[in-house]
């Protein structure tokens, strides 16, 4: 990663997006962790996290993890999820927000001199094209060593930086859950604090209708 001490960096992550991509490779992100290690590259500026949410259900496993990251140092954004049942009768959830980080990164690009988009979605090409032309480098992290690749082949070639997610695991990953742990999940509310401040991020239920969206996405 190329970052310089004085240059000013803000984040980006598209929520969804960016669980997928760790969910595939295979571990949990300290978000505590990721805004410690940004802050050491530079000035951070802002970082911002994406996310859609689920509002006429009894509970939301999303909420808990938006609420703790808006009083921890994120700009979070969201808005109502739309749950339906596709034509195979299974349920989907649709949350994009492209619009979202595509209308904020354009306003703070002359305010800063880094992007880091958290994404691998390939309809972000033209917007990272864009910012480009206003000065700022673009750093994309996602992953290229699953299978198939979680970034998109256009994405990866229009930013500055590649940063593979996988390589950040180790400086932004939880450590392993103690034994037993698992045993014990179900019988915690997904979202529920554990000593003190680490969350169980239980997306699967929300987010298994998103993951199918980025299907066809992350294809050169």
């Amino acid at each position: 990663m190329t970052f310089y001490p004085n240059e000013r960096i803000a984040l980006f992550i598209d929520g969804a997006n960016f669980y997928a991509a760790a969910r595939t490779l295979g571990f949990d992100v300290d978000y505590r962790k990721l805004l410690e290690e940004f802050k050491k590259r530079g000035r951070l500026v802002r970082a911002s996290y994406y996310t859609a949410i689920l509002e006429d259900v009894e509970y939301s496993p999303v909420r808990p993890l938006a609420d703790w990251l808006d009083y921890n140092g994120f700009n979070v954004i969201t808005k109502p999820a739309k749950e339906f049942t596709d034509t195979l009768g299974r349920r989907r959830v649709k949350g994009d927000m492209d619009i979202e980080i595509a209308v904020d990164m354009m306003e703070l690009a002359p305010h800063v001199d880094h992007i880091v988009l958290f994404s691998g979605d390939g309809d972000f090409r033209v917007l990272i094209e864009a910012v480009q032309r206003r000065g700022p480098r673009v750093s994309v992290v996602s992953s290229i060593k699953t299978q198939p690749p979680m970034i998109a082949d256009e994405l990866r070639r229009q930013a500055d930086t590649f940063i593979d997610l996988a390589d950040l695991s180790a400086l932004i990953g939880r450590p392993p859950r103690p034994d037993g742990f698992d045993n014990a999940r179900g019988n915690l509310r997904p979202g529920r604090a554990v000593d003190g401040d680490e969350f169980i991020d239980d997306f699967d239920d929300e987010l298994e209708g998103m993951d199918d969206e980025f299907e066809g996405e992350t294809e050169a």
